[in-house]
Protein backbone atom coordinates (compact mmCIF):
# COMPACT_ATOMS: atom_id res chain seq x y z
CA UNK A 1 0.00 0.00 0.00
CA UNK A 2 1.47 3.29 -1.11
CA UNK A 3 -0.06 5.30 1.75
CA UNK A 4 1.84 3.30 4.34
CA UNK A 5 5.12 4.61 2.95
CA UNK A 6 4.03 8.08 4.01
CA UNK A 7 3.78 7.23 7.69
CA UNK A 8 5.90 9.61 9.70
CA UNK A 9 6.78 7.94 12.96
CA UNK A 10 6.99 10.50 15.70
CA UNK A 11 8.03 8.96 19.00
CA UNK A 12 5.20 8.93 21.51
CA UNK A 13 2.45 10.03 19.06
CA UNK A 14 0.48 7.16 17.55
CA UNK A 15 -2.41 9.24 16.09
CA UNK A 16 -0.93 9.66 12.58
CA UNK A 17 -0.07 5.95 12.42
CA UNK A 18 -3.66 5.01 13.42
CA UNK A 19 -5.18 7.47 10.93
CA UNK A 20 -3.16 6.17 7.95
CA UNK A 21 -3.74 2.57 8.99
CA UNK A 22 -7.53 3.00 9.21
CA UNK A 23 -7.63 4.79 5.84
CA UNK A 24 -5.80 1.83 4.27
CA UNK A 25 -7.98 -0.79 5.94
CA UNK A 26 -11.16 1.05 4.95
CA UNK A 27 -10.34 0.47 1.26
CA UNK A 28 -10.78 -3.36 1.29
CA UNK A 29 -14.02 -2.90 3.26
CA UNK A 30 -15.39 -0.42 0.68
CA UNK A 31 -14.34 -2.76 -2.15
CA UNK A 32 -16.04 -5.70 -0.37
CA UNK A 33 -19.29 -3.72 0.04
CA UNK A 34 -19.24 -2.76 -3.67
CA UNK A 35 -18.69 -6.41 -4.62
CA UNK A 36 -21.59 -7.56 -2.43
CA UNK A 37 -24.01 -5.05 -3.90
CA UNK A 38 -23.92 -7.10 -7.12
CA UNK A 39 -24.88 -10.35 -5.34
CA UNK A 40 -28.64 -10.64 -5.64
CA UNK A 41 -30.58 -11.64 -2.58
CA UNK A 42 -34.23 -12.68 -2.57
CA UNK A 43 -35.20 -9.03 -3.02
CA UNK A 44 -34.55 -7.16 -6.29
CA UNK A 45 -32.24 -4.18 -5.85
CA UNK A 46 -31.27 -1.56 -8.41
CA UNK A 47 -27.63 -1.97 -7.28
CA UNK A 48 -27.42 -5.18 -9.37
CA UNK A 49 -27.96 -3.22 -12.60
CA UNK A 50 -26.76 0.35 -12.01
CA UNK A 51 -23.13 -0.42 -12.99
CA UNK A 52 -24.05 -2.27 -16.22
CA UNK A 53 -22.61 -0.32 -19.15
CA UNK A 54 -24.48 0.33 -22.38
CA UNK A 55 -23.11 1.90 -25.54
CA UNK A 56 -24.88 5.24 -26.00
CA UNK A 57 -23.94 8.45 -27.75
CA UNK A 58 -20.69 6.85 -28.95
CA UNK A 59 -19.45 5.91 -25.47
CA UNK A 60 -19.98 3.36 -22.73
CA UNK A 61 -22.26 4.67 -19.98
CA UNK A 62 -23.61 3.13 -16.79
CA UNK A 63 -27.37 2.50 -16.61
CA UNK A 64 -27.64 4.80 -13.59
CA UNK A 65 -26.35 7.62 -15.88
CA UNK A 66 -28.94 6.87 -18.57
CA UNK A 67 -32.17 6.03 -16.81
CA UNK A 68 -34.31 6.04 -13.72
CA UNK A 69 -33.89 2.67 -12.04
CA UNK A 70 -36.48 1.44 -9.58
CA UNK A 71 -37.64 -1.67 -7.73
CA UNK A 72 -41.46 -1.43 -7.62
CA UNK A 73 -41.73 -4.83 -5.93
CA UNK A 74 -39.55 -7.58 -4.44
CA UNK A 75 -38.78 -9.32 -7.73
CA UNK A 76 -39.18 -6.57 -10.34
CA UNK A 77 -36.77 -3.87 -11.53
CA UNK A 78 -37.62 -1.19 -14.06
CA UNK A 79 -35.31 0.85 -16.26
CA UNK A 80 -36.84 4.02 -17.66
CA UNK A 81 -34.35 5.87 -19.90
CA UNK A 82 -34.50 9.64 -20.11
CA UNK A 83 -34.04 9.30 -23.87
CA UNK A 84 -36.16 6.49 -25.39
CA UNK A 85 -33.76 6.15 -28.34
CA UNK A 86 -31.26 4.38 -26.06
CA UNK A 87 -33.74 1.59 -25.09
CA UNK A 88 -32.26 -0.93 -27.60
CA UNK A 89 -28.71 -0.28 -26.34
CA UNK A 90 -29.79 -0.72 -22.72
CA UNK A 91 -31.68 -3.91 -23.56
CA UNK A 92 -28.62 -5.29 -25.38
CA UNK A 93 -26.35 -4.44 -22.41
CA UNK A 94 -28.67 -6.20 -19.93
CA UNK A 95 -28.81 -9.29 -22.16
CA UNK A 96 -24.99 -9.31 -22.38
CA UNK A 97 -24.59 -9.02 -18.60
CA UNK A 98 -24.56 -12.12 -16.41
CA UNK A 99 -27.87 -11.28 -14.72
CA UNK A 100 -29.67 -14.27 -16.17
CA UNK A 101 -32.87 -12.25 -16.65
CA UNK A 102 -34.50 -11.47 -19.99
CA UNK A 103 -35.48 -7.79 -20.29
CA UNK A 104 -39.01 -6.96 -21.48
CA UNK A 105 -39.01 -3.75 -23.54
CA UNK A 106 -42.39 -2.12 -24.24
CA UNK A 107 -40.94 0.90 -26.06
CA UNK A 108 -41.18 3.10 -22.96
CA UNK A 109 -39.63 1.12 -20.15
CA UNK A 110 -37.63 -2.09 -19.61
CA UNK A 111 -38.91 -4.53 -17.00
CA UNK A 112 -36.75 -7.19 -15.39
CA UNK A 113 -38.73 -9.90 -13.62
CA UNK A 114 -36.46 -11.91 -11.31
CA UNK A 115 -37.36 -15.51 -10.52
CA UNK A 116 -37.41 -16.76 -6.93
CA UNK A 117 -33.92 -17.89 -5.94
CA UNK A 118 -33.70 -21.67 -5.78
CA UNK A 119 -32.10 -23.20 -2.70
CA UNK A 120 -29.19 -24.38 -4.91
CA UNK A 121 -28.64 -20.84 -6.18
CA UNK A 122 -28.79 -19.49 -2.62
CA UNK A 123 -26.12 -22.00 -1.55
CA UNK A 124 -24.01 -21.04 -4.57
CA UNK A 125 -24.30 -17.34 -3.63
CA UNK A 126 -23.36 -18.12 0.00
CA UNK A 127 -20.16 -19.79 -1.33
CA UNK A 128 -19.39 -16.74 -3.51
CA UNK A 129 -19.99 -14.55 -0.46
CA UNK A 130 -17.52 -16.67 1.54
CA UNK A 131 -14.85 -16.25 -1.15
CA UNK A 132 -15.34 -12.48 -1.31
CA UNK A 133 -15.21 -12.28 2.50
CA UNK A 134 -11.91 -14.16 2.55
CA UNK A 135 -10.53 -11.83 -0.18
CA UNK A 136 -11.42 -8.87 2.05
CA UNK A 137 -9.70 -10.45 5.08
CA UNK A 138 -6.58 -11.13 3.00
CA UNK A 139 -6.50 -7.50 1.80
CA UNK A 140 -6.76 -6.30 5.42
CA UNK A 141 -3.92 -8.65 6.44
CA UNK A 142 -1.76 -7.31 3.58
CA UNK A 143 -2.19 -3.79 5.00
CA UNK A 144 -1.25 -5.14 8.45
CA UNK A 145 1.86 -6.89 7.06
CA UNK A 146 3.01 -3.74 5.24
CA UNK A 147 2.52 -1.64 8.36
CA UNK A 148 4.33 -4.24 10.49
CA UNK A 149 7.30 -4.23 8.08
CA UNK A 150 7.47 -0.43 8.17
CA UNK A 151 7.39 -0.50 11.97
CA UNK A 152 10.18 -3.07 12.07
CA UNK A 153 12.29 -0.98 9.67
CA UNK A 154 11.66 2.22 11.64
CA UNK A 155 12.76 0.48 14.83
CA UNK A 156 15.82 -1.03 13.12
CA UNK A 157 16.80 2.39 11.72
CA UNK A 158 16.33 3.82 15.23
CA UNK A 159 13.58 6.21 14.10
CA UNK A 160 11.47 4.92 17.00
CA UNK A 161 12.27 3.18 20.28
CA UNK A 162 11.63 -0.50 20.95
CA UNK A 163 8.92 0.39 23.50
CA UNK A 164 7.10 2.69 21.07
CA UNK A 165 7.35 0.02 18.31
CA UNK A 166 5.73 -2.50 20.70
CA UNK A 167 2.95 -0.02 21.45
CA UNK A 168 2.34 0.62 17.75
CA UNK A 169 2.30 -3.13 17.07
CA UNK A 170 -0.44 -3.55 19.70
CA UNK A 171 -2.42 -0.74 18.04
CA UNK A 172 -1.84 -2.39 14.65
CA UNK A 173 -3.25 -5.71 15.89
CA UNK A 174 -6.23 -4.03 17.59
CA UNK A 175 -7.17 -2.11 14.42
CA UNK A 176 -6.67 -5.23 12.26
CA UNK A 177 -9.02 -7.18 14.55
CA UNK A 178 -11.61 -4.37 14.32
CA UNK A 179 -11.58 -4.47 10.52
CA UNK A 180 -11.67 -8.28 10.33
CA UNK A 181 -14.72 -8.08 12.66
CA UNK A 182 -16.27 -5.40 10.40
CA UNK A 183 -15.88 -7.74 7.39
CA UNK A 184 -17.47 -10.59 9.39
CA UNK A 185 -20.49 -8.43 10.28
CA UNK A 186 -20.99 -7.42 6.63
CA UNK A 187 -20.72 -11.12 5.67
CA UNK A 188 -23.25 -12.22 8.31
CA UNK A 189 -25.78 -9.57 7.28
CA UNK A 190 -25.54 -10.52 3.57
CA UNK A 191 -25.69 -14.24 4.38
CA UNK A 192 -28.88 -13.68 6.40
CA UNK A 193 -30.40 -11.81 3.41
CA UNK A 194 -29.46 -14.68 1.09
CA UNK A 195 -30.93 -17.34 3.33
CA UNK A 196 -34.09 -15.39 4.06
CA UNK A 197 -36.70 -16.65 1.60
Amino acid sequence: MEHLKQIIFSEGDSSEFEKVLKENMEEPIRHFERELSSIRTGRASTSVIEEIKAECYGQMMKLKELATLSAPDARLLTVQPWDKSVLPSIEKAILASDLGVTPVNDGEIIRLQFPMLSSERREELVKILGTKTEDCRIAIRVVRKDAHNKLRDAEKDRLISEDFAKRLNLILQKITDEYIEKAAKIHDKKEAELKNV
